[in-house]
């Protein structure tokens, strides 16, 4: 496997993080609220371990979805890949799976009709809190948007009465395109992550 500059530039900073924390004793923590990793990421353990933090996910990602843990997060997550939902979910587009280059990120076909099928493109799954959620209230306000949101309406997301949604977890990939386009603060339906370790 040939190294570029950027993975070597990748590998250089985490090194440097490492040593620096080790230096001033920084203590790794985890992040309050635990971030989605890409779609095909490998289990936790595995994942932190096969990341070599080239950012290439974070490069080709078209709507601009993937992030990076800055030294806040802990040496051991400083540098991976993560997506915060409220503030840019996941297209579904694919394309961070065919760019990795350690196998941290699987490849994941982009058809649609099999992403909703693939357990390797699971992030996530969508939870709704009713006593938030406008559809719900007493009196109901019809709102929806959640559900014109969904990248499978329908499927992963269907809705009923006064627009109230209903999250299907055998189809919802937990791209957080639902939760980025809630209009109630706080948000009232989140993607919860996936843990591959215990599912």
């Amino acid at each position: 496997m040939s190294v570029s500059r950027r993975n070597l530039f990748g590998l250089a900073l985490t090194a440097a993080a490492a040593m620096a924390g080790r230096a001033v004793g920084f203590v790794s923590r985890v992040a309050a609220r635990p971030y989605l990793r890409p779609p095909g990421s490998v289990a936790e353990s595995e994942f932190v371990q096969r990341c070599i933090r080239c950012f290439q996910c974070g490069n080709v990602c078209p709507n601009g979805a993937i992030q990076f843990h800055g030294l806040d997060a802990g040496l051991g997550q400083a540098f991976t890949p993560y997506i915060n939902p409220r503030e840019q979910g996941c297209i579904g587009c694919m394309k961070c799976t065919e760019v990795c280059p350690s196998g941290a990120i699987l490849p994941v076909d982009p058809d649609p009709d099999l992403v909703i099928h693939d357990p390797t493109a699971k992030m996530g799954l969508a939870r709704l809190n009713e006593d938030m959620c406008y559809s719900f209230a007493e009196p109901a306000r019809t709102c929806g948007v959640c559900y014109r949101a969904c990248p499978y309406p329908g499927e992963a997301m269907t809705i009923g009465l006064w627009e109230r949604p209903t999250v299907h977890r055998d189809k919802c990939i937990g791209c957080g395109l639902c939760e980025q386009s809630c209009i109630h603060l706080p948000q009232a339906i989140r993607v919860i992550p996936f843990d591959r370790e215990t599912s």
